[in-house]
Parts: structure tokens; C-alpha cells; sequence
């Protein structure tokens, strides 16, 4: 059926994209010694202090996962675990004031990218992308279209 192989078209560029999007994140934060993972987990409590859980559930990704990152940023001074009024064990993670400068550096870096792409592409053509995603997103959060 065309529009099923218009879709299988789709999401084949759509998983080329992760994998150049995830290699040019590593990119982005190698020159402050963090990886995509730590750079996301920093952005996650850039604004508000997070429980590693909480910040899993909004990244969709295991707690496991999450809480290694973590640990490692805080063993190397990048974050730090705070008591949480709200729950004796479950900590709250925040960003150090070294954590803060390598994502400040690191969005910075992110936006020159961003602003490059963005003119080589143009930004109507970005906004009618964003549109026709935001469908196929709401498409695939249909029960009765899920596999």
C-alpha cells in the first residue's frame, strides 16, 4: 500500500536522524567532557532540582540507566544530591556551578549548530517538518493504531 510504504520510508530516515543527531550530540558535549547522556541529564535539572526517577519517567528511559549517569556526575563534581522535602530517599539531583558552566557551553555550542542547520534548511520548511511529526506522533500515541 503507498501510504504504508510512504511511512516505512519515514521512519527509516527518521532512525538515520537519531543516529546522526545522537553522534553530533557526543560531538556538542566532548569539549566539556560530558556525553549526550550526561549533557541531557544535566538539562533535566537545569531549572529545578529532580529525583533520578522523575527525570527518568520525562526522558522515557529505565531509572538504572539514569541513576548511573547521575552517579557519575556527581562523583565528578558536576551535580550534587540533595535532601528532598518531599521523599527521605528518594534524593534530588542539581547541577553544580561546574555542572552549570559545561551546559552553558554546551547549548551554547548547540545553538551555533542549530542556527547553521536551521539556514542551510530554512525555517518554513523546519515548521512544516515540525507539523507533519507532531502528526505522526499523535498517530502513534493511538491505541487502536499500535502494533
Amino acid at each position: 500500500m503507498p501510504a504504508g510504504d510512504a511511512f516505512t520510508d519515514l521512519v527509516f530516515r527518521v532512525v538515520q536522524l537519531i543516529r546522526l543527531f545522537t553522534t553530533a550530540g557526543e560531538e556538542l558535549a566532548r569539549p566539556t567532557g560530558q556525553t549526550l547522556a550526561r549533557w541531557l541529564v544535566l538539562e533535566a535539572v537545569q531549572r529545578e532540582p529532580a529525583t533520578v526517577a522523575g527525570i527518568a519517567r520525562t526522558m522515557q528511559l529505565t531509572r538504572q540507566s539514569v541513576q548511573r549517569v547521575a552517579d557519575l556526575l556527581v562523583r565528578e563534581g558536576f551535580a550534587v544530591y540533595q535532601d528532598n522535602p518531599a521523599h527521605r530517599r528518594a534524593k534530588l539531583l542539581a547541577p553544580t556551578p561546574a555542572g552549570m558552566a559545561a551546559l552553558r557551553a554546551i547549548q551554547a555550542a548547540q545553538a551555533r549548530w542549530a542556527d547553521a542547520l536551521g539556514a542551510e534548511l530554512g525555517e518554513r520548511d523546519l515548521r512544516a517538518a515540525n507539523r507533519i511529526l507532531d502528526r505522526v506522533l499523535e498517530a502513534m500515541r493511538k491505541p487502536e493504531l499500535a502494533p
